[in-house]
């Protein structure tokens, strides 16, 4: 009889164990999942050790929807188009596995060129306007000296976007965007590869969104101490950016 009370309390504990599983599982691919900004490519809007929740079902879902980006379809379920100025994240093109974060800039058709260092987008150039921020823009280890705008896209959008003060991408070819494609920069402009790398990463397929961020849901600044080191928490823990809606 003890025997079979042990088996069947382990039974019970997995049967648990594996609903649990498969209940997370499926919030995580199809509703909010969490990820955690490793680089600075979108400072000053996300910075290294930011958590953030990015929601599954803004886009529709597809095989990136999943762990391991199972090959299940070539299709997308649910499609809604994303918007420019949404902060997408997504498969990387040139292994279908790398999840990267950037601003949608350009949507499908549109033309994209930076001018005597501005942004061009289907010859209109974007307005800015200059900001003052308090904390330093970073790139890897190291700092630079940056002007930071508030950019205005064409539908309004708006968003900050820091540029190299002591030289920065000037100009460029002519970007076309393919249909069924998007053109994403990081805001940390002179940072980030993002699509203006044709060979890096290039023009994002409509199949590799992944989600859009919504929430900076805890931060912690790796340069000031580790989360391990409990007792420094209170040194390197951003509160400021806590439940911070993007």
């Amino acid at each position: 009889m003890k025997k079979n009370k042990l088996i069947n309390t382990i039974l019970d504990n997995f049967k648990t164990l594996f609903w649990a599983l498969l209940i997370a599982l499926l919030i995580r691919s199809l509703i909010i999942q969490p990820f955690y900004i490793p680089s600075s490519s979108m400072e000053p809007t996300l910075l290294v050790g930011d958590r953030i929740f990015v929601t599954k079902y803004s886009y529709g879902y597809s095989k990136h929807s999943f762990p391991f980006s199972p090959n299940i379809s070539s299709n997308r379920f649910f499609s809604k188009p994303p918007k420019q100025g949404d902060l997408v994240v997504f498969k990387t093109p040139i292994d279908n596995r790398t999840d990267y974060i950037k601003r949608l800039i350009g949507l499908p058709g549109d033309e994209i060129q930076f001018i005597k260092g501005d942004i061009f987008i289907n010859n209109k150039k974007i307005l800015r306007k200059e900001q003052k921020i308090s904390e330093p823009i970073r790139c890897g280890n190291f700092t630079f000296e940056t002007k930071t705008y508030i950019e205005t896209l064409p539908n309004g959008t708006t968003h900050l976007a820091s540029y190299n003060s002591n030289g920065t991408l000037q100009n460029t070819m002519k970007y076309i965007v393919p249909e069924g494609h998007y053109f994403l920069m990081g805001d940390n402009r002179d940072c980030s590869k993002d699509s203006r790398f044709l060979e890096e990463i290039g023009y994002v397929k409509n199949l590799n969104l992944v989600g859009k961020a919504k929430l900076i849901f805890f931060s912690n600044d790796t340069k000031k101490g580790s989360l391990i080191k409990l007792w420094n928490l209170h040194n390197s823990f951003r509160l400021n950016r806590t439940f911070k809606n993007l």
